[in-house]
């Protein structure tokens, strides 16, 4: 059965009146207690206004409610997909009213799933232009850090509809998605920020891709200066980014569940400086590593 809130959705109409489904949890932290993993299992969620979490214990996946249609941020990996489905109909919606598919950065734990989802739903996908190759053909771009080893988990390819610039944006029934470059954790990195109302709040949220500079185990960043002023100048993204509610790819990374059940502030201070100054002390402490290992 559809609800009057997904009908209005199909209709194009305005949504209705917010209700909290049957289907999202109250305590999604006490629901993955004790597990992190990419494909376990975690309710759906309300993160503010018509914003969704239906991602995984370790991976966040993000459903916004437009007059148009609903737009998905991130599918998990492959195995992930069948349930971030099952999150999306457990709100009372249906797959095929995913109009549009945005990723973060082009990883399998990420993005693993898109193929899938994205012949589930018939959605369009739109990227950053620093991701689409990787997108369409399913391999990882020769420059990212952890090529070699991502080589051994190629993706499905899938079909990129649009490629935005780097504050470009995606207007979806009058929502508007803009897209931050900030290629720190890949070359494609991209991070996006929309407004978000609830009662008499706006808020703008940022769901802001990983800081974290890993590798795989053969690459060395002092080899690669180009990819150090990268990856520090997609941490001054992040940094600026318009940053009322901090959202992250991994959960853990911003304390997200605990603050979705209630157990911390959803809306933090400064939550988007301190995550990109996280980012930067670890770049740091890597290349004084690497310095210190010649």
């Amino acid at each position: 059965m559809v609800s009057g809130l997904a009908l209005a959705l199909l209709l194009g109409a305005a949504p209705a009146p917010l209700a909290s489904p049957p289907g999202a949890s109250k305590d999604i932290a006490g629901a993955c207690a004790g597990r992190d993993g990419w494909s376990d299992p975690a309710p759906p969620t309300h993160i503010h206004g018509r914003s969704w979490y239906v991602g995984t214990c370790g991976i966040t996946v993000v459903l916004v409610e437009t007059a148009a249609g609903l737009v998905l941020i991130d599918t998990g990996p492959e195995e992930a997909a069948p349930h971030v489905l099952a999150n999306i109909r457990a709100l009372g919606f249906e797959p095929r009213q995913v109009k549009w598919l945005l990723m973060t950065h082009e990883h399998f734990d990420h993005v693993g799933g898109m193929a899938a989802i994205q012949r589930a739903t018939g959605a369009r996908l739109a990227v950053g232009e620093d991701a689409a190759a990787a997108m369409r053909n399913g391999q990882a771009d020769a420059h990212d850090p952890q090529a070699t080893w991502l080589a051994k988990y190629p993706m499905a390819p899938v079909r990129v509809d649009r490629t935005l610039r780097h504050g470009g944006a995606l207007v979806v029934g009058g929502t508007r998605f803009t897209l931050h470059a900030n290629p720190t954790h890949s070359p494609g990195s991209t991070s996006w920020t929309w407004q978000s109302c609830a009662a008499d709040q706006c808020l703008t949220v940022a769901y802001a891709d990983s800081t974290n500079t890993i590798s795989a185990d053969d690459y060395h960043f002092t080899a690669h200066p180009d990819r150090i002023e990268a990856a520090r100048a997609g941490l001054r993204v992040i940094e600026a980014l318009p940053c009322d509610v901090l959202l992250t790819p991994h959960p853990g990374g911003s304390a997200l569940l605990e603050r979705l059940s209630g157990r911390a502030a959803l809306a933090q201070p400064r939550a988007c400086i301190a995550y990109a100054a996280g980012g930067s002390d670890r770049l740091a402490k890597r290349l004084a590593r690497e310095a210190e290992s010649k």
